[in-house]
């Protein structure tokens, strides 16, 4: 078997810069959460790494990016086949049917990092308030359910691949897909206890913007990274990352202004991760001309869209829906416009530039339909976890704060400062204390 090293070394490098999205992500959402809530937040993100790693390698990248027979049937357009069971078969076998290319594992590796983000995106819409151990049966059976089928329809050779989509790393995949689930689960959950009463404000806009650092470079590898090249179109990609993600801050922030007569760190950082996510699944096949106006679009459109959730009155604690369903909407219909390379025939092209109107329809009714799919089984999961073990805490643990009651932890131990101005640190705070401190 031949391996292109090159090709390899590089895909190596974006899996890993992918996986780091997910700490990064952590970081994102536990700053924007209340203090008494920031490590279970960020567990939430950690243990996804844990259980889609597992189900990925006994079955998930079998129904995701494997066939029934020679792929040419009905089955086939839904989901994946069992050759790949436990990745046994992948072992010394390598992408490209004439031998050369990287490692399929390597290949498997890196659709794992889009997996495990995709499951902990959601997390962000039930901050607070959800159990810990049944977000993680929601997750197993979400990413069994749902997200590995619509892979498979989109880029494992599935029904909407066969109508010529266009989702170049997770527009619709990923972040319709999460942004859709998120919505079900804040109606399943419910509302935060004293949600538009209480000041329920990030606690530490610093990890906020160390979190969005961190997904802004380890996006480069999930964009660049699924050319699974390295060539013009991954160098496009990477560089109309870094154009859309610049521009919708800069939108996002302007809105503010303008609205609100001041521009936040908040707002920035919010602004970044609507451009990358509007990027994602344009990033390989437009102009950076076109990454620009798609970044400021998506910046300006998602700054008001995160205020949904006051108008339809539904709780989406950390802008999910408002940022990933609406973004990830934004970026794939827009291919049905703007979309231009690596398109020769003119077969794929957007609108403007002569491209089929068909196009735009099969953009449109991608997020559609992935997005329906998602809410209805993520809603239907929700439920039928709520309904045995219980997906929400007591309201009492919510209020005294999800840290210490789930996890006997607090993150900050700060001591206490007596009259001297001299901490001491008295070990860990109980729940009664816990219920005094105004997180």
């Amino acid at each position: 078997m031949k391996i292109d090293t090159g090709t390899t070394a590089w895909m190596i490098t974006a899996t890993a810069l992918v996986l780091l999205m997910t700490p990064g992500l952590a970081f994102f959402y536990g700053g924007m959460t209340r203090a008494k809530s920031v490590l279970n937040m960020m567990m939430m993100s950690f243990v996804s790494i844990i259980t889609v790693t597992l189900t990925w390698v006994l079955y998930g990248h079998s129904l995701a990016f494997d066939a029934f027979g020679d792929g040419d049937n009905v089955i086939n357009k839904i989901i994946g086949g069992g050759d790949a069971l436990g990745l046994q078969s992948l072992i010394d076998t390598a992408t490209k049917d004439d031998g050369t290319g990287m490692p399929n594992l390597v290949f498997s590796a890196f659709q794992l990092t889009f997996a495990i983000i995709t499951v902990a995106l959601i997390s962000g819409a039930i901050a607070d308030r959800a159990k810990f151990g049944a977000w993680v049966v929601f997750g197993i059976a979400w990413a069994t359910l749902v997200y590995f089928p619509v892979a498979h329809w989109v880029w494992g050779g599935g029904w909407l691949a066969g109508l010529g989509i266009e989702d170049f790393a997770g527009g619709t995949v990923v972040h319709v897909n999460a942004g859709a689930a998120g919505l079900a689960l804040a109606f399943v959950l419910g509302k935060r206890t004293g949600w538009r009463k209480d000041p329920m404000r990030p606690h530490n806009l610093t990890l906020v913007l160390l979190g969005v650092g961190l997904l802004w470079f380890g996006w480069f590898g999930f964009n660049a990274g699924s050319e699974l090249a390295v060539d013009g179109t991954a160098g496009l990609a990477f560089m109309n990352t870094q154009v859309a993600t610049a521009a919708a801050a800069g939108a996002w922030i302007l809105v503010e202004k303008l609205r609100d007569g001041h521009s936040t760190t908040l707002g920035v950082a919010s602004g970044a991760v609507a451009g990358l996510v509007a990027i994602t699944p344009a990033c390989g096949f437009v102009d950076p001309w076109a990454a620009l106006v798609l970044g400021l679009v998506a910046g300006a459109v998602c700054a008001y869209a995160v205020g949904l959730k006051y108008r339809f009155g539904f709780d989406d604690s950390l802008d999910v829906v408002g940022v990933h369903l609406v973004g990830g909407a934004i970026g794939a219909v827009s291919l049905g416009l703007i979309a231009r390379y690596p398109f020769a025939d003119g077969q794929n092209e957007g609108l403007i530039y002569g491209g089929p109107i068909s196009q735009l329809g099969v953009q449109v009714l991608g997020p559609v339909a992935v997005g329906l799919y998602s809410f209805i089984m993520a809603y239907v999961i929700g439920k039928i976890i709520d309904k045995t073990m219980g997906f929400r805490i007591e309201q009492e643990d919510e209020v005294t704060g999800i840290d210490i009651t789930t996890h006997a932890e607090t993150g900050y131990d700060l001591g206490t400062v007596h009259s001297s101005g001299v901490a001491s640190v008295n070990g860990p705070v109980s729940a009664a204390q816990a219920k005094k401190v105004d997180a």
